[in-house]
């Protein structure tokens, strides 16, 4: 009895001690995260934004969106890129200036609902004004744009979105453009990396102190970019393809080419671009048929027909469930490019409502769950800090300054 007893006794502690050290480990990420300067590099909300059924005020749930105000402050997100998206279609002068006007609408939308909440965010343009905006206690709200398709081959429309805040381009998407080639082209390389036109884009970028964003552009078309471009160049929402075989993924040559220009790689929260995916799923087939829909038909559908598009994307999360990429998965990801090129070059874009989302990160409230992970794997409070904004932000200020001084 007595060692019934004494076995009891030791269990029961060592529950104990287990319960008080995971309240312990909660209560540390809470604190490190609030204090962190936090930054997420990429969602696709202004899509959202643009339909009138949406109301990024008030605190919405997924699939309807993943991202409001309410949302990040919960979250503790401090700043965050919303990205004005156009979808890759045949280079026609009227496809390109349907999307210049598009890319226009969704920006115009950003500054509408930070002007009707402006107790909750404000627009932001410069590095350092994160650092003034989140002592107000509003959210700083970035502006990307995801594609240079709407460019066109014009390179003074460039300084034009930058003028209007822009201050990052994905210079490509799924497919190929008048810049460079895509990593996803199904007709395969145009350029064989960047265009004539693509290069003085670049340099163009440079001269303004916009941000060169390498997702989604080929192999060949990164390794171009960082041999022309004068400054750090980042990836707003890319992941390692050692461990997600995807060829959005960058690999090793490449993540070591961005360290030496001082750039960074932000993880993308996508589940296909953390985990492999089971091709053998009907969810999966079913997901790679709207994709190709999406991709190629989708700028030309009508309000309505793109309405349907989404609400069909959307149930497939009720018609077949999805095993999602979990928060570890993720966390996998920052730990292979800490151990392959240091601490100093990797953060965080979720692309939020344009497919990310994890188990355990299923919209921005819940980001708090990676500084969690990344703390009981043995990461500093330091590395934490670069990780969510610190190493992102030295890439923006350094863009900067290149600008300021030439």
């Amino acid at each position: 009895m007595i060692k019934i007893i004494s076995t009891l006794l030791i269990v029961g502690g060592l529950l104990l001690a287990n319960i008080s050290s995971g309240e312990g480990v909660d209560k540390k990420a809470k604190k490190i995260h609030e204090k962190a300067l936090t930054v997420d590099t990429h969602c696709d909300t202004p899509m959202a934004l643009l339909n009138d059924n949406f109301d990024i005020g008030v605190r919405n749930s997924p699939p309807k969106s993943r991202v409001d105000f309410p949302r990040m402050k919960d979250g503790g997100l401090d700043a965050m890129f919303f990205a004005a998206f156009t979808g890759q279609r045949e280079r026609t002068e009227e496809n390109t200036e349907n999307a210049y006007k598009k890319a226009n609408q969704m920006i115009d939308v950003v500054y509408e609902v930070c002007d009707k909440y402006s107790e909750m965010a404000e627009v932001a343009t410069a590095s350092a004004d994160v650092a003034r905006i989140e002592k107000t206690g509003k959210r700083a709200i970035y502006i990307g744009m995801e594609n240079g398709f709407p460019i066109g081959t014009d390179i003074k429309r460039v300084s034009e979105f930058y003028d209007r805040g822009v201050r990052y381009i994905t210079l490509c998407h799924s497919s190929n453009n008048d810049i460079c080639d895509s990593s996803t082209d199904s007709k395969g390389a145009e350029f064989n990396g960047l265009s004539k036109f693509g290069e003085e884009v670049v340099k163009e970028m440079n001269d303004l102190g916009m941000l060169i964003d390498v997702s989604h552009i080929s192999d060949e078309s990164f390794f171009d970019v960082i041999k022309l471009s004068k400054t750090p160049v980042f990836a707003s929402h890319s992941s390692v393809r050692s461990i997600a075989r995807h060829p959005r993924n960058m690999n090793d040559d490449m993540i070591k080419a961005l360290a030496e220009n001082g750039g960074v790689i932000q993880i993308c929260l996508l589940s296909t671009y953390i985990k492999d995916p089971d091709t053998t799923t009907v969810r999966y087939q079913k997901e790679k048929e709207l994709r190709v829909i999406w991709d190629t038909k989708f700028e030309s559908m009508t309000d309505e027909q793109k309405s349907d598009l989404r609400k069909e994307w959307r149930s497939l999360d009720e018609k077949y469930p999805k095993k999602l990429a979990t928060v570890s998965d993720c966390v996998d990801h920052i730990d292979y490019v800490k151990n392959l090129v240091g601490i100093d070059y990797v953060g965080i874009g979720s692309d939020f409502d344009g497919g990310g989302g994890l188990d355990g990160v299923a919209d921005v409230s819940e980001m708090p769950n990676i500084t969690k992970e990344m703390l009981a794997r043995g990461y500093t409070k330091k590395e934490i800090y670069k990780v969510w904004g610190g190493n992102f932000f030295r890439v923006f200020s350094d863009v900067e300054k290149f600008a300021n001084t030439n």
